[in-house]
């Protein structure tokens, strides 16, 4: 399974999330609203949950195993860091969407 795109629909500099992410597989096959985050040992992702009647969060869609984790991980950052640079160029609003 290959990552064919990933989209950053939005990209905010508050708070603790930075952006909301689309990522396509293989052309066919796409997972919405995945957060880019900025914790404290950097940025990392979290992938779409839903909160369940106990309170608790529970991710809707995910990687199986720490390989793909990371694969997938490595791609959606680099589109952030794209899309940042992109909007330093031609913007000086603090929020914006992209794509």
């Amino acid at each position: 399974m290959q990552i064919t795109d990933v989209r950053v629909r939005k990209v905010t500099r508050e708070g603790k999330m930075r952006a909301v992410v689309s990522v396509t597989f293989d052309n066919e096959f796409v997972v919405h609203d995945i957060k880019v985050i900025d914790g404290d040992s950097g940025l990392f992702i979290a992938m779409p949950s839903k909160k369940s009647a106990d309170g608790t969060y529970r991710d809707v869609a995910h990687p199986i195993n720490k390989e793909m984790r990371a694969v997938i991980q490595e791609q959606i950052l680099a589109g952030y860091r794209e899309a940042l640079a992109s909007m330093d160029e031609y913007s000086d609003s603090p929020e914006d969407t992209i794509g």
